[in-house]
């Protein structure tokens, strides 16, 4: 199992946090998300391709960039 780190932007509040973490657990492969409005990142847990998590944060209206 892999394990994915982003940071993500524009989120404001603990409605953006579900939002951002509901997007990212409905991505094929995802097995856990923690994601954390300060200081605005994800670690994402499980087989999957990064771009579709970064697809899924954007379908949502906020931005992400994996961490390097």
């Amino acid at each position: 199992m892999s394990e994915i780190k982003l940071n993500i932007t524009g989120m404001t509040c603990e409605h953006c946090v579900r939002a951002v973490t509901k997007a990212l657990k409905d991505v094929p492969g995802v097995t856990d998300v923690e994601v954390n409005l300060q200081p605005g990142s994800a670690v994402v847990h499980g087989e999957m391709d990064p771009t579709d998590l970064i697809s899924a944060v954007i379908s949502e209206g906020y931005v992400a960039v994996i961490q390097s």
